[in-house]
């Protein structure tokens, strides 16, 4: 079984309890429906799993449930016998946005707490718009993602000792040694041609074959290109269009959505496409991010809502499509092949699963640079910029980003394939694996409200 972060949540919530009851929300499948089963099952003896999309393509038991009184009478028609008490049954209602008006009943059966619950589900943030009632204080949402590097070298046996060191020199500025950057590098590129998708990476640790690793991941990108199955047939059209229209983006100099590709009309506009940017970026399969002209901390308070990027969720999907079998263009670094755009979503979405908000800065007479982040400790702004190659220390936009006194810039980032850790001026440069330890900030133990 794959090691992940959210294991420890899940496991103090199944074990201490909660006044909340916790839904994983996130895309199809990144093993939140495995990682709850198999959690759950070995620590309530009465386990029962729920499928609700299953529901509503078959018998609709839960359809339409007026109270939890009604509930419980629908859940006794299938686990009548599994129904004891709250320390030994585990009611896992899984897909939960099929029926949005379940949400609302969550709190009710909390308050009643005859049964623990765990719910898994995505485009809960739609789901829970769509319910006249809020089901409030009563739910915890917890975003889960694809496996992340850290997760990934977890899955290749890379010690805790090696990552704690790791961390170590990323939190004092010191270059690992050469070997071990070599090493790290050389699962960076795996990873690349991997991926985080939970299918393709125990492909990718059982055969290393990248026709098999290739095939798990183009089922998964075919169900996301497909799966829009709230949406009538010319909203998923046109979701579709805007999915399989990303890698170009992307390879495209400013990356960002171009509206009137989507249908070909010379005059299209973000407004006439929020509901399929929402699905998109709401059910997980897309990461945004957001132009911001004039960045002030914090960063929302400036944000374009016109200009937007989107990125794959997995960099394994977007290797797939631009590689296919090939992967002599990662791994032995061919010089006719430029990486920035997959070192980029690399880094969309280790930032994204680290809980960063996302945005990027785009200013007609100043350049462009690829990230900013707000950065809680120092209530400021902080640039990071991603290279591939060996002008990594060429960013004249950066240069020019953090030397405008408004801004107010006390450092940036750039992130590339170099070992050394140095700092020239405002700018510190990282290997590109040292991502794994970006936070939004450090939590303290302890801080209190000054009276």
């Amino acid at each position: 079984m794959l090691r992940r972060k959210i294991r420890d949540k899940l496991i103090d919530y199944l074990t201490n309890g909660s006044n909340k009851i916790l839904i994983l929300d996130g895309a199809r499948q990144i093993g939140k429906s495995y990682i709850i089963r198999h959690e759950g099952r070995k620590r309530f003896k009465n386990y029962i799993e729920i499928d609700l999309i299953e529901d509503k393509k078959g018998d609709r038991i839960f359809a339409d449930v007026r109270n939890k009184e009604d509930f419980y009478l629908r859940l006794s028609s299938v686990a009548g016998d599994r129904m004891a008490g709250k320390e030994d049954t585990l009611v896992f209602l899984d897909e939960i946005q099929a029926y949005p008006e379940m949400l609302t009943l969550l709190k009710f059966l909390k308050q009643d707490d005859r049964y623990t619950y765990i719910v898994s589900g995505l485009l809960l943030g739609i789901a829970l718009n769509e319910t006249l009632s809020k089901p409030g204080g009563k739910i915890e949402v917890v975003k889960m993602y694809p496996l992340d590097f850290e997760e990934f070298l977890w899955a290749n046996n890379v010690g805790d000792n090696v990552i704690a060191h790791m961390r170590e020199c990323f939190q004092q500025r010191i270059s690992l040694p050469e070997t071990l950057h070599n090493q790290m590098m050389n699962y960076f590129k795996m990873y690349l041609l991997a991926g985080g998708l939970p299918d393709a990476v125990n492909e990718f640790l059982e055969t290393r074959n990248i026709v098999r690793v290739r095939t798990a991941q183009k089922e998964v990108y075919d169900l996301y290109k497909g799966d829009a199955s709230q949406y009538d047939r010319e909203h998923k059209l046109k979701i579709e269009r805007i999915y399989e229209l990303i890698p170009s983006y992307l390879e495209n100099k400013k990356k960002r959505v171009r509206y009137n590709e989507i249908e070909n009309k010379a005059q299209a506009r973000a407004a006439q496409y929020q509901d399929e940017f929402a699905y998109l970026i709401k059910s997980g399969i897309c990461n945004e991010v957001r132009a911001v002209s004039n960045p002030k901390f914090p960063l929302r308070e400036s944000e374009s809502k016109n200009l937007l990027k989107l990125y794959l969720n997995d960099i394994g999907l977007l290797t797939m499509l631009l590689y296919q079998y090939n992967i002599s263009a990662i791994m032995e670094n061919w010089k006719s092949i430029n990486l920035g755009t997959v070192y980029e979503l690399t880094v969309c979405s280790e930032l994204s699963a680290h809980g960063f908000p996302l945005y990027y800065y785009d200013n007609k007479k100043k350049g462009e640079i690829e990230f900013l982040v707000n950065d809680f400790d120092s209530l400021s702004v902080v640039p990071i910029e991603v290279k591939s190659g060996k002008d990594y220390n060429q960013h004249a936009s950066l240069n020019v980003f953090t030397e405008t006194p408004e801004y107010h810039i006390r450092y940036a980032i750039v992130l590339s394939n170099e070992r050394e850790v140095r700092q020239t001026g405002k700018v510190i440069y990282l290997p590109v694996y040292f991502s794994m330890f970006l936070r939004p900030s450090t939590p303290p133990e302890e801080l209190l409200i000054p009276q």
